[in-house]
């Protein structure tokens, strides 16, 4: 054996599992060369979760990343003869309408995403899985590009390995542990093993259930537990004797009973003559801290699989021989059974891309075999270019802040998590119920006397509707309608419409405290935000002036919308979304580092809370409460400017701006003083107005756009409607990027707003949308895709109760973009009729007495 490497230009901590031999493979094919891959284990893994793996994949997901890695995955499985495509089930049981429900959901956002799962029935189910109890079933959703990795992923991961290692690029080293990263001035220079250091200026974390132990060494910690997860073997089965084949049936997921069956092919082949079946505990889930995994010297079987008690499982199992009784009569294999460990996350998404403590260290963690060929791509696309295919906010490790990184709330919010594995349906709107009340705003005890209807973002409690304010049902009833299916009406609070409607007839004021605030300060801070933004920043631009802008990646892509405030000549405030802020902090301290801005960047959120006065009488009422009231008249306090006021003896710094399209300011102020300046508000007769009207319903009349949301990094400025007037002359991130979009006759695509037609489904029952929902050619039937290949669905969407209609954006081939143009939507596998009410940035709703914040 060659000797130990001294140096490299990047180490895969946990080279033995599908993550890790994936992106080394990706990587090579980047062109990166001289990489060391180390693991704890044997190469491919025999402790790791890939080792017991049950290897299926299945394409449905209402998250559009993950379809993408997951049919990256599988296309990259079968190109190398490691996939049998057999098509997967999941069914609804008779009476289990909910599930049948989610199975129509899941057909609607595969369209939306580009997979092929449709609706089957009870009949045709049976035809495909003859193990199946037909009359127990009403239903089925048929995935034609499910299947099994062949023979196994372990397998295919010692291939990939062998095949990285014969390039000559890759250094493979089994049983040699990380024991340790080293770490000068926050960025990564090597990690220690027991065979010696490595030198490199790239470590990437590939060690899955041990992940959390590798980020310990680097002072931080990664929002993921380990989770039992019983599997279970009955046989023998020998229906495909002879037959070669590591599966014979297609899959089987029985979600309702939170459970998966599959058969393991050919009594000869490594796994076969046996039934698979796998359960995820849905009253008791057992999580397990990685640093009480066993040693492999210590376990009856491996590290990651651990022993497990029929009383586990013996109701589950009951329910399951049900629906399949085969597994009743044959034999159960104890000695093979075992709990097999997995990862889940404390919101459901990956932990990916690079440490926001140590720069040069990078993670990818808690992926499954499904999507790791996708993961490997997506990863070494990040770090050779900086940026991915799709948009990477919802994977990227930067969006957890500190707090969300604390051991109690990891494993309460990961507890939480277990249980939604595969039972229940998890609603588009659906909040976290542990590890809440992480931040309150100062009005936080007033909002609960008003029955405030709490959610949570960024770990504020948002307030998104009051029930003191149930009286405005009675006077907006005909405006506001009543939500008669349940799932259209779970987790809406019908009075938020009706608090929209007095906002626009008088004034309200909002709770706007979950603002992640930046404060940028030093000698180079007017070059680091110009360097950062497209908008003009510094310059001329007068202390006292709010700036609305945009950061891009390298190829153009909006990765953030935000407003930069000039305080001073050499200082800044930014006022950022509270779930896209710490991301966009993480990239504007990285830009320090890599340019060398003499700056200091400080999180200002919980220090500052914020109300937002609008309305027709905003000025009206708040003229009382000012120390200079005719300060506040619109020729003194010119739009987009802020400056310093006096409110009910309150020092306010007063923004006038709107994202609800009224009149009136953002009012910004010290945490501790902001209960005076909500009495006096509440004494004067403000109605307080919940969130949703902000967030959701004002927003989509206003044509606004939100990050992560309908700016994407997939999609240019000019194509969300965003252009602005002149390119300023200095340099940005993006720049070269954007000129050339700009000089481009047309694009692609085009953000349209679009507009219900008629929301009634096929029962007469009015329908209120959530989610991403196909935009398809009613001629056709089909789901329309640019030029670029990217499918048309539904960023945003929510009832307008000002316009009386369903409102919602999406971006549209430039073929169909024309006001009025006739389409159709699909939600729960149904077709619903929409018209294009605008092209680009153009409001439906827009009042005479102010313009919009863009």
């Amino acid at each position: 054996m060659s000797d130990f490497p001294a140096n490299a230009d990047v180490v895969i901590v946990g080279l033995g599992g599908i993550v890790g031999a994936s992106t080394v493979h990706h990587l090579i094919e980047r062109g990166w060369t001289r990489i060391v891959g180390i693991d704890k284990s044997a190469i491919p893994t025999d402790i790791g979760s890939t080792s017991h793996a049950s290897d299926f994949c299945y394409a449905t997901s209402h998250d559009p990343m993950t379809c993408y890695t997951t049919m990256y995955s599988i296309n990259f499985f079968a190109a190398r003869d490691r996939y049998d495509r057999v098509g997967g089930l999941e069914v609804a049981r008779v009476g289990d309408d909910e599930r049948m429900e989610e199975l129509k959901r899941k057909v609607t956002s595969g369209r939306a995403f580009g997979t092929r799962a449709h609706m089957i029935d009870a009949a045709e189910a049976k035809r495909r899985f003859p193990l199946l109890e037909e009359d127990v079933i009403q239903g089925a959703l048929w995935d034609p590009d499910a299947g099994l990795v062949k023979p196994r992923s372990q397998v295919f991961s010692g291939e990939l390995v062998d095949e990285a290692v014969a390039t000559g690029h890759l250094s493979a080293w089994p049983n040699t542990a990380c024991t340790g990263l080293i770490i000068e001035d926050g960025r990564i220079r090597g990690v220690e093993t027991p065979r010696g250091r490595v030198e490199a200026d790239y470590v990437v974390v590939c060690a899955g259930l041990w992940g959390r132990l590798i980020a310990n060494m680097a002072g931080e910690d990664l929002p993921i537990m380990p989770l039992d997860h019983p599997l279970t073997f009955f046989g023998p089965y020998e229906a495909f004797a002879g037959t070669g084949k590591d599966i014979g049936y297609p899959l089987l997921r029985d979600q309702g009973n939170s459970a998966y069956l599959r058969d393991t092919g050919d009594p000869k082949t490594p796994e076969g003559g046996q039934i698979e079946w796998g359960y995820y505990e849905e009253k008791a889930p057992r999580l397990v801290h990685p640093r009480d995994i066993l040693e492999k010297d210590q376990a009856r079987l491996s590290p990651s699989q651990r022993d497990l008690e029929m009383e586990q499982i013996i109701e589950p199992l009951e329910k399951a021989m049900e629906l399949t009784p085969i597994l009743g009569e044959l034999g159960y294999d104890e000695k093979r059974s075992f709990n097999g460990l997995l990862q889940v996350t404390t919101d459901g998404g990956p932990s990916i891309g690079e440490s926001t403590a140590v720069r040069g260290l990078w993670y990818a963690e808690s992926v499954w075999v499904k999507d790791g060929p996708g993961t490997g791509k997506v990863l070494a696309d990040w770090m050779t270019d900086g940026i991915t295919e799709l948009d990477h906010h919802g994977i990227d490790i930067a969006r957890y802040q500190p707090f969300q990184r604390e051991a109690d709330y990891i494993e309460a919010r990961c507890y939480e998590t277990a249980f939604k594995v595969y039972n229940p349906p998890v609603h588009d709107r659906e909040p976290y119920t542990a590890a809440r009340d992480a931040r309150r705003s100062p009005f936080w005890a007033r909002e609960q006397a008003l029955g405030a209807h709490f959610m949570e973002g960024g770990g504020w409690e948002r307030a998104h509707g009051y029930e003191s304010n149930a009286h405005l049902l009675d006077q907006y009833a005909e405006r506001v309608p009543v939500r008669e299916n349940e799932w259209d009406n779970r987790h809406f609070w019908r009075v938020s419409n009706a608090e929209q409607l007095k906002l626009s007839d008088d004034v309200g004021m909002i709770n706007l405290s979950h603002f992640f605030i930046i404060d940028v300060a030093g000698p180079d801070a007017e070059a680091l935000l110009e360097y950062a933004s497209v908008a003009k920043v510094g310059g001329d631009t007068p202390v006292g002036k709010g700036i609305y802008t945009h950061f891009l990646d390298a190829k153009g892509g909006v990765r953030a919308d935000l407003t930069i405030l000039r305080l001073a000549a050499d200082r800044y405030r930014i006022i950022d979304g509270g779930d896209t802020g710490h991301r966009d902090l993480i990239w504007l301290q990285r830009m320090v580092d890599d340019h060398g801005f003499d700056v200091r960047l400080t999180d200002q959120t919980e220090d500052f809370g914020c109300l937002g006065v609008w309305g027709p009488n905003a000025r009206r009422v708040l003229k009382p409460l000012a120390a200079e009231p005719d300060a506040l008249d619109a020729d003194q306090f010119p739009f987009a400017h802020f400056r310093e006021i006096t409110l009910a003896g309150v020092t306010v710094l007063a923004f006038r701006i709107s994202y609800v399209g009224e009149q009136g300011w953002e009012l910004h102020f010290n945490y501790d003083d902001g209960l005076a300046l909500w009495d006096a508000l509440a004494e004067a007769n403000v109605t307080p107005v919940g969130i949703e009207t902000y967030a959701n319903s004002r927003r989509l009349e206003k044509s606004l756009r939100l990050q992560n949301a309908d700016l994407r990094t997939e999609y240019n400025l000019i194509e969300a409607g965003l252009t602005r007037p002149k390119v300023k002359p200095a340099d940005f991130h993006g720049k070269s990027a954007y000129l050339e979009q700009r000089n481009q006759a047309s694009q692609p695509a085009y953000l349209c707003t679009l507009g219900m037609v008629d929301n009634r489904d096929q029962r007469g029952v009015a329908r209120y949308p959530l989610g991403h929902l196909p935009v398809v050619d009613p001629g056709n039937g089909e789901v329309l895709v640019d030029a670029k290949g990217r499918r048309s669905f539904t960023t945003s969407i929510a009832y307008g109760p000002t316009v009386g209609r369903n409102l919602m954006m999406a971006y549209l081939p430039a073929d169909y973009c024309e006001a009025g143009r006739e389409l159709a939507i699909e939600y729960f596998n149904e077709s619903y009729p929409v018209r294009v009410e605008s092209v680009g940035y153009q409001p439906i709703y827009d009042p005479d007495n102010e313009r919009p914040r863009s």
